[in-house]
Parts: C-alpha cells; sequence; structure tokens
C-alpha cells in the first residue's frame, strides 16, 4: 500500500496504524553541484570525487559524486514532506540502525524518499520509539542511493 499524503498521527494508535503502509514517495529534489560544495564546506569532507568536477569527470563515475551522508542528511527534511509530528509534545531522532548506501550518487541527479514504518514500540508509559525504514531514490537508477533505519522518539 503506498500513501502519497502528509500523516499527522497524534497518538501512539494512530503511530500503530501506519506500521507496514509505505509513505510516499516524496516531491524530487535536484542534488547540484552547489549543494554538495555545502556539505562538503558543512562537514570539512572536501574529497576530489564531490568537489572537483574535472578530477572527477575522468573518474569511473564520470562526474562528481554527493556524499553518502549528504542523502542520509536530507532524510529528515524529506520525512516530514511525508508525517508531521505536531501532535506530540517531542519527537526527536534518536538514531539509526543500519544505514547503507547502495548506489553513489551523481550531480545533477534528481532524488526523492519512500517511508515504511516498521516498529512501533511503548519504551515507558506515554513514550515510543519508531523504527522506521527509509529509502532514498535517484530517478533513473535502479538501485536505491541509501538505505536506513531510522528511529524517532515521541513523547505524549
Amino acid at each position: 500500500m503506498t500513501d502519497i499524503a502528509q500523516r499527522r498521527p497524534t497518538s501512539v494508535q494512530d503511530l500503530k496504524d501506519l506500521l507496514g503502509v509505505t509513505l510516499g514517495p516524496t516531491q524530487w529534489h535536484t542534488v547540484d553541484q552547489a549543494k554538495i560544495d555545502a556539505f562538503a564546506e558543512l562537514t570539512g569532507d572536501h574529497q576530489w570525487i564531490h568537489v572537483d568536477p574535472e578530477r572527477a569527470a575522468d573518474s569511473p563515475f564520470g562526474s562528481t559524486i554527493a556524499h553518502g551522508l549528504y542523502s542520509l542528511a536530507r532524510t529528515p527534511a524529506f520525512l516530514e514532506e511525508l508525517m508531521a509530528f505536531d501532535g506530540f509534545a517531542h519527537s526527536l531522532n534518536y538514531g539509526y540502525d543500519r544505514v547503507r548506501f547502495i548506489h553513489p550518487l551523481p550531480v545533477g541527479s534528481r532524488i526523492r524518499l519512500h517511508a515504511e514504518l516498521t516498529k512501533v514500540e511503548e519504551t515507558k508509559p506515554g513514550q515510543v520509539n519508531v523504527v522506521t525504514t527509509l529509502t532514498v531514490e535517484a530517478e533513473g537508477i535502479d538501485k536505491p542511493i541509501l538505505v536506513a533505519e531510522s528511529i524517532g522518539r515521541f513523547s505524549a
């Protein structure tokens, strides 16, 4: 089942009702060299495959590629396109399990996210951990760019 509408869960039961539902995809977002360069500047990761288009043109990729962590860092904003958690007193990114960078992301690509809630676990009264499988895909590339399990912590 796929759902493109933004969800607004306000209770643990609302979250449980979303188990197994594929949310998305989000809108397409273009990854240009300016965004890659800005990410490199922010993180201090200036490896040539990301920031030197002339040198990268001679690489096996034929162009610069985005940092793997760029794709991961984009997932919270993508997820906000699919879900709003303003019905909870607190919502925090608790971390990630299993993060895999499946395919390089060439400059000029358009990416989007699909998400699926795979686990909703009450850790104490009024608090729940939610595991969401995040899949970032790029237009025209058969494999996902990234697959990760995100853990969110929500309190009523």
